[in-house]
């Protein structure tokens, strides 16, 4: 299984969620490129958020994150300054 173009994008919004508090969340605003809307819309159908528009991360969302940050700084390289 690849990633596509819709996994890319919902990645990306992913690994933007803080990490350091469940009380912070993000809000993807009406202006937001249609791309980003839709990957907010995707993870609230999917369970990893709370709300269509971001909201907060649930548990697997969570999850979701911590795993998406890590694969992100191996991929990088940053994994092996930390």
């Amino acid at each position: 299984m690849l990633y596509t173009p819709d996994i890319v994008d919902e990645m990306n919004l992913l690994v933007k969620f803080p990490m350091h508090s469940n009380m912070e969340g993000i809000k993807v605003h009406s202006d937001a490129s249609p791309a980003v809307i839709s990957a907010a819309q995707r993870l609230y159908a999917k369970g990893l958020v709370t709300e269509e528009d971001g909201g907060y991360l649930t548990y697997s969302g969570h999850q979701v994150v911590e795993k998406a940050k890590s694969t992100l700084r191996i991929l990088t390289g940053t994994a092996a300054k930390e």
